[in-house]
């Protein structure tokens, strides 16, 4: 007997509606009348010892499990005489069986991204000890929520894989299409039977059709249609991936999730990095509840695959950290004739705006310059200001903190800018790009060709390329937020907490057009690029210790030098997403947030951490990672990520068993890259999940490679 809405269960659960029932469990929209919050409550329907016992055993599994890509449960209870209930955090959306009928077969970008999700999700899983297995990945149990996150949901086959155990712990089913062959009868289950799962999910995620069953083509009675085949718009490389995934021994799939996941991204062209989609996605259409077997985990009677239930509620993890969310296509629409008409005319434009160019080079700029309205600043924070001082590069400047205006493209290796008293401001030229690409690249300095230089590479170590080539060297890249452009530094004879006498240069991205920004005695380094593409924040020397942060307005040359009255340094900036606030190291190594124009400061961490260097803003804006240590300073440098929120909070450690230094975020949040020397020696680039997971070594190469930075995209 199914629960009546309106019902309070347990004292505790008023029941809202109904999401899905099948012949073992049912899942209910429900309200937690202590919390206020909306979560999913599952309902035991099979009452037997055996399934209670497996009931329970999913409410265990998952309430051990804790990452972005898995639910959890929150509570489990018994009823007598009345039944056993899971519950569940609630989320909205629909799984990815009811995406295909709502829209077809996924493009490939879609389907590789659910997939890495779900592999992160299996990594976890198959890495906990002791090991988790979930045995029914299907597109019911894949969920999305109308944000674009990613779970895998329903647990009520896994099973844990004990240490020696020659039998395993969960229940015994399978769904047609989806289990491989191992997973009938008696025959050993282990991580490769998700991975086999997880291929069979994605091949229908590209194709909308359920793969031939894994035990028919064991017994040679199917084979296994090209994936092509049924979707000739997929590409060979990711059809090949998925294929393998689906062999049917298991030596010929992918030993763990993580070389599948590494697969799958590289079929992007990237290799397991970002994937760099819209943030945002369209909600499901809102279906009407229909009655499914989704609950139960078991195949459904007819040999397929069990419907899902709809849009609504299942169990979520706790909020990602890690977002992964794409914009669903529509059905493809036909071109209308005025369309044809407008593509038109925009080529005419733009072959007549090449001959106007080509007649005068000079016009674009003389046009933009026309036009460029007066540069204000953005928005000012509403928190209590304090009475740091704003000294600006003013009409009426002192020869020590007015940058002198320069248009000159030719390198200078050690600026030494002229002094002036003219109050005319002349915008900074940057250089003309001549983009090289850009989807999953790194830059990154390193000593290996003598001097540290500004080098570019791939994600996975690949396409190394050197960008500079100064005598005195260059380090301290970060990019502009087009991706097109890199800021650095120069002199840079080694990694180094300040560098005297240093000045920021830009260059294209391809290594051309190298210019010096202006500068003043004394040093700039630390350089950050707003998000918004209008300042570089850095670390200035100019006017001697203590450190203070400089703002460079590229529209009109003018330098704001922030001033902390209390004397402290103030160093290494690095700019929140929507270039609102800064984040700094401050004074006693601690993290600290303010505005652009220095007021609102507000201290972030306080505790038995030292928030040392290197901070950087997550994308979403909820988190900063930062080096840390403990309080005597003399352990091993750590990554640390600290919740931004309202209260001060202590960081929480990423751990490794070897120092971590400047970590950066991917454009969408996924990875973090570092340097590390786990062998105490040489310094190499390594990347992971921001969790602390999927970690690997990108640089091998003697030299010291030391500030990575990802380029957007």
């Amino acid at each position: 007997m199914t629960l009546e809405r309106g019902s309070l269960l347990n004292n505790r659960y008023r029941i809202v509606e109904i999401l899905g029932q099948g012949g073992m469990a049912a899942v209910y929209k429900a309200v937690d009348q202590n919390l206020g919050v909306e979560v999913a409550v599952k309902e035991n329907l099979f009452t037997t010892d055996e399934y209670a016992r497996q009931f329970r055993r999913e409410a265990v599994i998952l309430a051990n499990l804790r990452h972005t890509n898995l639910p959890r449960v929150t509570d489990h209870f018994v009823i007598e005489l009345q039944g056993q209930y899971l519950v569940m955090d609630f989320i909205e959306g629909e799984d990815l069986r009811q995406r295909l009928d709502r829209i077809g077969p996924l493009p490939d970008e879609q389907v590789i991204i659910i997939g890495a999700a779900i592999c992160d999700a299996l990594s976890y899983m198959h890495n906990c000890r002791p090991a988790v297995l979930h045995r029914d990945i299907k597109p019911g149990n894949v969920k999305i929520t109308p944000e674009g996150n990613i779970y895998l949901v329903d647990f009520g086959l896994a099973k844990v894989v004990q240490s020696g155990q020659a039998t395993t712990t969960g229940a015994r089913a399978m769904t047609p299409g989806y289990s491989p062959p191992e997973q009938y009868g008696t025959a050993h289950t282990d991580s490769r039977t998700d991975i086999y799962s997880l291929g069979a999910t994605l091949y229908s995620g590209l194709t909308d059709t359920i793969p031939e069953d894994g035990l028919a083509r064991a017994m040679d009675q199917a084979e296994l249609t090209s994936l092509r085949k049924r979707n000739q718009r997929v590409s060979r490389r990711l059809a090949a991936v998925i294929e393998k995934a689906l062999a049917v021994l298991p030596d010929d799939r992918y030993q763990t999730a993580e070389e599948f996941k590494r697969d799958l991204l590289r079929a992007r062209g990237i290799t397991q990095q970002r994937s760099p989609l819209e943030i945002t996605v369209s909600p499901a259409p809102l279906a009407e509840p229909t009655d499914s077997s989704a609950a139960d985990g078991i195949a459904a009677p007819n040999g397929g695959e069990p419907p899902s239930a709809p849009a609504g509620g299942v169990a979520s993890s706790e909020t990602p950290s890690q977002e992964v969310t794409f914009r669903p296509p529509s059905r493809p629409k036909r071109r209308s004739r005025w369309g044809i008409w407008a593509v038109s005319l925009l080529f005419l434009l733009i072959v007549a705006g090449m001959a106007l160019f080509a007649v005068n080079p000079g016009l674009p700029r003389q046009l933009i310059a026309s036009f460029r309205p007066t540069p204000t600043r953005g928005p000012t924070h509403t928190s209590t200001p304090t009475s740091i001082v704003i000294i600006p590069a003013t009409p009426t400047p002192s020869p020590t903190e007015t940058p002198a205006p320069t248009h000159t493209a030719t390198p200078t290796h050690t600026p030494q800018p002229t002094a002036t008293s003219t109050s005319t401001i002349i915008p900074v030229i940057l250089p003309t790009s001549t983009s090289v690409g850009g989807a999953g690249q790194i830059a990154f300095a390193s000593d290996r060709s003598g001097a540290p230089e500004i080098w570019l590479m791939n994600e996975d170590g690949s396409g190394l390329k050197q960008l500079t080539d100064i005598p005195e060297g260059a380090c301290q890249p970060d990019w502009s937020p087009d991706g097109e452009k890199l800021v650095f530094i120069s002199p840079c004879q080694r990694d180094q907490d300040t560098y005297p006498n240093s000045g920021l240069f830009v260059i294209n991205a391809d290594g051309t057009n190298m210019m010096p920004l202006p500068a003043m005695p004394g040093g700039d380094f630390d350089p950050a690029w707003s998000p918004d593409g209008n300042f570089i924040a850095f670390t200035t020397l100019r006017r001697g210790y203590p450190l203070r942060i400089g703002i460079l307005n590229l529209e009109n040359n003018v330098v704001v030098i922030l001033d902390d009255p209390s004397g402290e340094n103030n160093a290494q900036p690095t700019w929140s997403p929507d270039s609102k606030r800064l984040a700094f190291i401050g004074q006693r190594y601690q993290l600290y947030t303010m505005t652009p124009d220095g007021e609102g400061r507000r201290l972030l961490v306080r505790g038995l951490m030292y928030v040392e260097a290197d901070p950087d803003w997550s994308p979403d804006g909820q988190v900063i990672v930062a080096t840390v240590r403990d309080s005597t300073l003399t352990g091993s440098p750590m990554l640390g990520t600290i919740q931004f929120l309202n209260d001060i909070s202590a960081p929480n450690i990423i751990a490794f068993d070897a120092p971590m230094n400047e970590p950066d975020y991917s454009p969408d949040g996924f990875w973090l890259v570092f340097r590390s020397n786990p062998e105490g020696t040489n310094h190499e680039i390594f990347m992971m999940t921001p969790n602390g997971v999927n970690r690997q070594q990108i640089t091998h190469d003697p030299a010291f490679d030391f500030d990575p930075v990802w380029r957007p995209r």
